[in-house]
């Protein structure tokens, strides 16, 4: 193209999903996201970038148009994926209502509104895999087929194009996504072994001292064995281990919003940089608000090498 490409970011978080496309030269013009504390650190990372702190419920089109012009190249998102989660007991029973009468999982009806709206080259949502249980896979189909687009269903492992922990995500597109991926595994230890100590007044961002555990849960932590857990949580239909000790020799396990892992080789949680680095982010890219939101952020973002895969399939389109 004879210009840099433009992209819209629904859903937009702490910026994982449009840092790899903003990397890649794309001029990213437009963040959307409820979450004020994550709306702060994506404007902070994507300079380029409008931020609006809006629910996508309360957005016009018309609005978003005057906003960014009438040529919109790419529009990505994540809707939030709680509704279709198995990590979340409280999910509706029938997969049709999780889409149609949760209402949060009714924003993804949103984004394909707001895409049939914009009318981009190229549409990417993400989500998990979950969202494509039952009929839902055919309701998706027609709902971007009835604004005029293809549907391809992605389902790509974020631990084949380097990531150091493992992720499934299904990436909901109009071109077909077959990014490159890596020879070998990259594990904790090949991304967390040249930290230094955390830090009150860290050389990296984000690598303070984490919070500190219990005495009760210090003590249990200092005999758990690599890839055990301290608690598990009740999800859709299985317990969810969290606190887990991680394996430094092996990817880590996925990273969720919800997610704490404990240091392999100390008696601690990892920093909130640990956990960046476990999501592959550069460590230029800052994380803002509580301690909590951090971390939060991080596990509900895009793994940034992830999203630049995805950036150089969708360039191909564009060229």
């Amino acid at each position: 193209m004879r210009r840099k490409p433009l992209l819209v970011d629904l859903f937009c978080g702490a910026g994982g999903f449009s840092r790899g496309f903003y990397d890649l030269g794309f001029k990213v013009v437009l963040g959307v996201d409820n979450d004020r504390a994550a709306a702060r650190t994506y404007k902070t990372n994507i300079p380029t970038a409008t931020v609006l702190c809006e629910d996508i419920r309360d957005l016009r089109c018309d609005d978003i148009k005057y906003l960014v012009g009438n040529d919109v190249d790419v529009v990505i998102g994540s809707p939030p994926c709680e509704p279709f989660t198995a990590a979340n007991k409280r999910r509706m029973p029938e997969p049709i209502d999780r889409l149609y009468r949760d209402p949060t999982g009714s924003l993804v009806l949103n984004f394909i509104e707001l895409v049939g709206c914009l009318t981009p080259k190229i549409y990417v949502m993400e989500n998990v895999p979950g969202i494509l249980d039952g009929e839902l896979r055919e309701l998706l189909a027609n709902e971007f087929k009835s604004i005029g687009y293809k549907v391809y269903f992605n389902i790509l492992r974020a631990e084949d194009f380097g990531n150091p922990s493992r992720r499934v995500r299904v990436f909901i597109s109009n071109i077909p996504l077959n990014p490159q991926k890596v020879r070998s595994l990259t594990t904790v230890i090949d991304v967390i072994k040249d930290l230094p100590e955390p830090s009150e007044d860290p050389v990296i961002p984000n690598h303070e001292p984490p919070p500190r555990l219990s005495l009760k849960k210090f003590k249990r932590a200092s005999k758990l064995m690599w890839g055990s857990s301290l608690i598990r949580y009740e999800g859709a239909n299985k317990l969810i281990p969290n606190l887990i000790k991680l394996n430094p020799y092996k990817p880590a396990p996925t990273v969720l919003g919800s997610s704490r892992f404990l240091h392999p080789f100390e008696n601690r949680l990892i920093t909130v940089r640990e956990q960046a680095r476990l999501m592959s982010f550069p460590d230029d890219h800052v994380f803002l608000g509580s301690k909590d939101e951090q971390y939060n952020q991080v596990g509900e973002a895009v793994p940034y090498v992830m999203s630049k895969a995805i950036a150089y399939e969708v360039l191909k389109y564009l060229v």
